[in-house]
């Protein structure tokens, strides 16, 4: 077993307290999403032993293709999983742009297709589709992507949806980028099983992932095809049980009830099957928030899309990570409050642990200058 792990690029904010909105609603954090801030994060993701950094799509937060191609000259191994949307541009310049930034990066682009799942927030970027018909599209779309870096002949392809006639990428992307992918409802699964390279889930309880996975996996031998799993998910993780708890507590009290209200009330407007399990594990309230051992779903009080967290100790929280591994998760995509301190409890914490256990290896360890910094016990190094 080989796991790899991401890191996340807050790119609507960074704060030292839970950023409330996400998933069509406005979030904003008290540290801005500077080129300067996003650059130390990428550096500490990077320097950690991260393989790549998620950006986020959608109206809260920059845009993903454009940050992270201001972002590549600045690292120098770390890669970037830009999240787009099939519908808001063609398949065929998509496939074009990332061949480009496949080329100027020297390959370290990854791709995190997002179907959308706010009606209000879709319909504001002028598609106008039903949930079925998006994820129709999105099919269709990977289709034409998927040819038109395979094919050195033109495609032609007349879908219910996309529609191309003699499309052909110049120059190919080499190699071509790992297509990431996350849909929990009925019409996300054969879209999943025929395109994506790794399906992605929330943080859920074990038996709810296992079920997801199986699902997934059953769908996938159907296209004799093999996927990769992946968990995005928050971490706390610190030098004992207690002070990681005590983070989570010190969050928790932040919180204004006003954002509770607020983001719950824009969550219940969503059409994501995904984003109504993580509403149900809290029920949008503070009373039970510890849902499976080390399973915190405070942060989808006031946060749309991943809402849980690993919390607890390094050991703990290894321990909770090879379990999802065990089900065959192998990618892990996390972040933490702040971000750029948080990047370091857990690479200096956590990622140590799984080494010695030869479940992980710093994918870029000659690449990265490493130092000591204060937020993590030297013991656990």
């Amino acid at each position: 077993m080989s796991l790899s792990f991401h890191w996340f690029l807050p790119t609507y904010g960074d704060s030292r307290g839970l950023v409330a909105g996400g998933h069509g609603t406005f979030m904003s954090g008290d540290r801005p999403a500077s080129l300067r801030y996003l650059n130390q994060i990428g550096a500490a993701a990077e320097d950690n032993g991260f393989e790549a950094v998620l950006t986020p799509t959608g109206a809260w937060c920059e845009d993903a293709w454009l940050t992270t191609a201001m972002l590549v000259e600045t690292t120098e191994t770390l890669k970037f999983l830009v999240a787009f949307r099939p519908g808001l541009i063609s398949p065929t310049l998509a496939a074009q742009m990332a061949g480009t930034f496949q080329r100027h990066s020297r390959g370290r682009l990854l791709l995190n297709v997002v179907t959308g799942g706010e009606p209000h927030e879709q319909q504001a970027y002028g598609d106008f589709l039903d949930k079925e018909q998006r994820y129709a599209r999105t099919g269709e779309f990977l289709h034409v992507v998927r040819e038109l870096w395979r094919s050195a002949e033109p495609v032609t392809f007349d879908g219910e949806h996309i529609r191309v006639r003699e499309a052909l990428l110049s120059n190919r992307p080499d190699p071509i980028p790992p297509v990431f992918f996350g849909g929990s409802s009925a019409p996300a699964g054969p879209v999943a099983a025929r395109y994506a390279d790794t399906y992605l889930t929330w943080g859920e309880p074990l038996l709810a992932v296992s079920r997801k996975l199986e699902w997934i996996r059953r769908l996938a031998v159907d296209h004799g095809r093999v996927l990769d799993y992946g968990l995005r998910i928050h971490v706390i993780s610190r030098d004992t049980s207690e002070q990681a708890w005590a983070e989570a507590e010190r969050l928790l009290q932040g919180i204004d009830p006003a954002d509770v209200a607020r983001v719950q009330a824009n969550l219940a407007r969503s059409e994501s099957e995904g984003q109504r399990r993580m509403v149900e594990l809290h029920g949008g309230s503070a009373e039970r928030l510890e849902i499976a051992p080390n399973l915190w779903a405070g942060v989808g009080l006031v946060r749309g899309g991943a809402g849980t967290a690993l919390v607890g100790s390094h050991e703990e929280v290894a321990e909770r990570l090879i379990e999802y591994a065990r089900l065959g998760i192998t990618h892990f995509i996390l972040s933490g409050y702040p971000h750029l301190e948080e990047a370091y409890w857990f690479g200096e914490g956590v990622l140590p642990i799984l080494e010695r256990k030869g479940l992980w290896r710093h994918p870029h360890r000659d690449a990265a200058v490493r130092g000591g910094t204060p937020f993590a016990a030297s013991s656990s190094s």
